[in-house]
């Protein structure tokens, strides 16, 4: 698979170093002469020019790249990347980084963004995911965004923590009465990663990571907590 990434920031170039590690071929797009150094990523092509202008990314044979990437430290500069990858281009998936989450309203598919990934709102929810027991805590959007800003996501991952006073405490995971469109993925238990086969029985403190239509959330919080819903 051939990936644009543009920026060779230290976001850009951590993901083109851990793309190259799976086997893809990584284009790295930098327009900063100051950092435009190949030897970081020695394994990815890298090319000096804006990635914001039609010609730049006509030199770069964006039009070859399954995958697009914007990962500038700059939300308008990811905004014009993103829209170019898939209006001009027809790239299929295009991937773009929110760096200030009062711009997450505008990282839809209107502006060519198929998934947006905001750096604030994944710190939050570590956050939030550590010491808010008991609460669903969405950790990343997975489907497109409606051109009208709304319905943002079809699906998501998110999880939640189990407190000793929930009633799915000592039951187990195939008897949850999980809503439509939702399911359990994996449970951590202090190191312990499991894949749960239905038998295995929830303990206080378990963290359960699940995918959900954001619909199903409002009801899984309800059964989390044993309130009505």
């Amino acid at each position: 698979m051939r990936i644009a990434i543009a920026g060779a920031g230290a976001v850009g170039r951590s993901v083109a170093q851990e793309l190259v590690d799976y086997g893809h071929k990584v284009l790295l797009i930098e327009k900063e002469f100051a950092r435009y150094e190949p030897s970081t990523v020695p394994g990815a092509e890298w090319f000096l020019a804006d990635a914001c202008e039609v010609s730049s990314l006509e030199e770069a044979e964006m039009q070859i790249c399954d995958v697009a990437i914007a990962a500038t430290g700059d939300d308008k500069a990811n905004l014009a990347m993103a829209l170019l990858a898939k209006s001009e281009f027809g790239i299929d998936r295009v991937v773009a980084r929110i760096n200030d989450s009062r711009n997450e309203w505008l990282f839809t598919e209107a502006w060519g963004v198929d998934v947006a990934v905001s750096t604030p709102v994944a710190i939050v929810a570590a956050v939030e995911g550590a010491i808010d027991v008991g609460h669903v805590v969405r950790l990343m959007d997975l489907g497109r965004v409606s051109r009208a800003g709304i319905g943002r996501s079809a699906t998501n991952i998110a999880k939640f923590t189990l407190p000793p006073d929930s009633p799915l405490v000592g039951r187990q995971v195939r008897a949850l009465a999980m809503p439509p469109d939702s399911a359990v993925v994996t449970l951590l238990r202090g190191n312990r990663l499991i894949v749960p086969d239905g038998h295995d029985v929830l303990a206080d403190g378990d963290e359960i990571l699940f995918i959900c239509a954001m619909a199903a959330e409002e009801q899984i919080r309800a059964m989390v907590s044993g309130e009505p819903h």
